[in-house]
């Protein structure tokens, strides 16, 4: 072609994409940006209700993620098909799509809890096949939208990766934005039901005006063969079986490295509430900016051959893993006194890493055959792959590697799939800079130890953190990282503290002559209930409570139900608790408690949650109205549950709400049906004969002994008194007069700005 016809070619192809560029293009821009918001809000809201209903343990959150990126990646499959119809009105085909995603959003949560009525804790093949039908549809709507929109864009503009750059980053956008606000005051201010609704106006606003635009304009007309700018390539440089198989391989990369992210965040923040969607929402930023810069490299291909390109994808994927693998680092460096900062490097490697899709788009495919469809092949692809990375990272591999040595081998898998996209391009100039970048990756591999020594005490202790701490135990599961750290901790005496997760999980004590761990609550409560036979407690930790529990005089049998298996190791190797795991009272449960409590009718005498801090995320699941209502189908008569409330007026608020019966024990709450008190008396008799193991609790022979002994029955003395001893419901009643209570829908304090200084 001379170059006389190139020109023409190009001004017939700038002539022919004016219109959308210039009149309408930035109408279906907001569109498809407005349909990534609410996309986003539905993910959380969905998989936030469904762990409520079938639990927040690691097999249900596996299954309910893997279901919604399976619905995409079907979707994508779906909207590829419906792309390549004869005549296929493809904005009326979106508009139609994005209002059945807001019909289906307007029943989804009252089908939700209708559905688990029947179903909640159900077998994990039934959970998962109630999963299925629940999310298939709307996911495999929300899924369809890109092939259908970048079919019409490539219809006008003649360019795939130029139409899949930009619809790819302004969807993304809107996703990045709608986390950022879910964790910033959405979810606090609306709540999961009001921030559907936000979502269902949303899709019904992008669909009603997707069909008004549509019926204003003819459907758009796909470019002529001699329109379209020649190809500088015309052998099959990346043939599209390829380009899926890298689309896959970039995308369990992407999703590897987030798991691997929210792992040190989550550690670094405590689990609050807020870290997986602001670590989300500036991850899906980042992809949305990397997809924009490569559009607008796509848009000026007429001066980029199809092998720099490549050669430009293999840099982007290879500088993404290893800044990827830097931010674990960064992060155990800078959390102290910048702890927004180590996210700068999630952005950029996002932004390189979301670069590869569009690249691989605009190389593999051609737009003169059925573009929509092909994207929807690599989209597919991809969203395999990025399901492919969290189930087998965060899944699988995290109970047997740890965090640096699965960093390690996603960087080494980047720097694979790198030069596999230089081996396409061929030899060319950046051959040289690529095998610098070889050069770096190894050099990251072997400095890795360093880099990585001490990571998760610095994570933890933070400002706090000096040379020389060391955790005395580590333990990394597909459940999280619990560690255990021994020291005076200022107590005067050394002692071993459990952390769970980044947050403060207890001690292994059960001796009240040195109560490290408020240890005499449960001896308090003990002294309520001393007749208890059947005590169920959630959640295990150090141990040291379940052990108390154990030996109480007239138990016949414990029933622990813990979510993490991390506990039991460390348990065995204590001496104060270890005979725990030999008791044969004891039973302990490996499951989510609330999910527990549906699946048996199970009834006892006392209940004790144990639990963590009110602000964490999915805690809610275990203090609010509903949660409290179920657990009054579990209790004996005269039975009492006491739980943990961190002393959020909103917890106690709550459990006075739900039971006409309370005693407050400094954090903890008791509340029941029947009258609750701890009668002096019968609490000193209690604890004279208390053993554990054989040995007496107290020993009265021994001075100090009996001195602890007589402080304690100090507590029934302390009543009503502000802020120590206990306090009646009267009390509370008046005191928190007006407060919010605490629901599965408004969650509680965990979506509160600063929550560790609530009181």
């Amino acid at each position: 072609m001379s170059a006389t016809s190139v020109s023409a070619a190009h001004a017939a192809r700038s002539a022919r994409s004016l219109p959308p560029a210039a009149s309408s293009a930035w109408l279906y821009s907001v569109l498809f940006f407005i349909s990534g918001f609410p996309a986003l809000l539905y993910q959380i809201v969905w998989q936030r209700s469904l762990f409520t209903l079938f639990g927040a343990n690691i097999e249900s959150v596996t299954i309910i993620v893997t279901i919604f990126m399976l619905g995409l990646g079907l979707g994508s499959l779906a909207g590829g098909r419906l792309s390549a119809f004869p005549g296929m009105r493809l904005l009326a085909a979106f508009g139609c799509i994005e209002l059945g995603t807001g019909a289906f959003g307007m029943a989804s949560l009252w089908l939700f809890h209708r559905v688990a009525a029947h179903t909640a804790g159900s077998s994990l093949p039934a959970t998962a096949a109630v999963a299925t039908a629940l999310l298939l549809v709307p996911t495999l709507l929300m899924g369809s939208t890109l092939p259908l929109l970048s079919e019409h864009f490539v219809r006008c503009t003649g360019n795939v990766g130029e139409s899949v750059g930009l619809l790819y980053c302004l969807n993304t956008l809107g996703s990045g934005i709608a986390s950022l606000s879910a964790a910033w005051f959405l979810m606090r201010a609306l709540g999961e039901s009001g921030s559907v609704r936000l979502a269902v106006g949303l899709n019904l606003f992008a669909g009603s005006m997707a069909l008004l635009l549509q019926m204003r304009r003819a459907p758009a007309a796909r470019i002529g063969a001699d329109e379209f700018p020649p190809e500088p390539e015309t052998e099959s440089l990346l043939p599209l079986p390829a380009a899926m198989l890298l689309a896959g391989a970039t995308g369990f990369i992407a999703l590897a490295w987030e798991i691997v992210w929210y792992r040190l965040y989550s550690f670094a923040t405590g689990a609050s509430a807020t870290a997986f969607p602001i670590l989300l929402g500036i991850y899906l930023l980042g992809i949305a900016y990397g997809a924009l810069r490569v559009r607008d490299a796509c848009a000026r291909s007429l001066r980029h051959t199809r092998r720099r390109l490549l050669g430009f994808c293999a840099e982007v994927v290879l500088g993404g893993s290893m800044i990827a693998f830097l931010l674990g680092p960064a992060l155990a460096a800078l959390v102290v006194h910048f702890p927004l900062l180590p996210l700068l490097p999630v952005f950029i490697s996002a932004a390189l890493l979301g670069a590869a899709f569009p690249l691989l788009s605009h190389v593999a495919i051609d737009p003169r055959q059925n573009a929509g469809k092909s994207v929807s092949l690599l989209y597919l692809s991809n969203i395999v792959g990025c399901t492919a990375g969290s189930f087998l990272v965060g899944f699988i591999l995290f109970d047997y590697l740890s965090t640096r040595v699965i960093s390690v081998l996603l960087l080494f898998l980047g720097l694979g799939v790198a030069l596999l996209l230089m081996r396409f391009a061929g030899h060319d100039a950046r051959k040289t800079r690529l095998s610098a970048y070889v050069a770096a990756a190894l050099l990251l591999v072997l400095a890795s130890g360093p880099l990585f020594s001490h990571a998760f005490e610095r994570l933890l202790f933070k400002r706090d953190y000096h040379p020389g701490m060391q955790f005395s135990d580590l333990v990394e599961n597909r459940n999280g990282v619990i560690a255990v750290y021994t020291g005076t901790e200022d107590l005067g005496y050394t002692t071993s503290t459990v952390y769970g997760g980044g947050t403060f999980d207890g001690r292994f004590n059960t001796d009240p002559s040195h109560d490290s761990n408020g240890i005499f609550r449960m001896y308090a409560v003990a002294g309520m209930r001393p007749e208890a036979k059947h005590v169920l407690m959630i959640g295990l930790a150090s141990g040291s409570w379940a052990q108390v529990a154990a030996n109480m005089p007239a138990l016949e049998d414990l029933t622990i139900v813990e979510i993490n298996p991390g506990y039991l190791p460390l348990i065995r190797k204590h001496p104060e608790v270890q005979s725990l795991l030999h008791n044969p009272r004891v039973h302990i449960v490996i499951d989510d408690g609330r999910r527990w409590l549906l699946a048996h009718p199970d009834r006892f005498d006392l209940i004790v949650c144990n639990t963590t801090f009110n602000w964490r995320a999915n805690t809610t699941n275990l203090l609010s109205v509903e949660f409290l209502q179920l657990i009054r189908a579990h209790l004996l008569p005269g039975g009492i549950l006491y739980y943990n409330t961190t002393w959020s007026p909103r917890v106690m608020a709550t459990g006075i709400a739900v039971y006409p019966y309370a005693l407050r024990v400094e954090g903890f709450l008791a509340v029941g049906d029947s009258p609750i008190m701890l009668d002096k008396e019968r609490w000193r008799a209690l604890l004279s004969n208390y053993r554990i193991d054989g040995r007496p609790v107290i020993d009265p022979s021994d001075a100090s002994q009996r001195n602890t002994l007589d402080q304690l029955l100090q507590l029934p003395d302390q009543l009503d008194v502000p802020e120590d001893g206990l306090e009646s419901r009267a009390s509370l009643a008046r005191r928190l007069a007006g407060v919010r209570l605490v629901t599965d829908d408004n969650m509680g304090t965990e979506w509160d700005p600063n929550p560790q200084s609530l009181p």
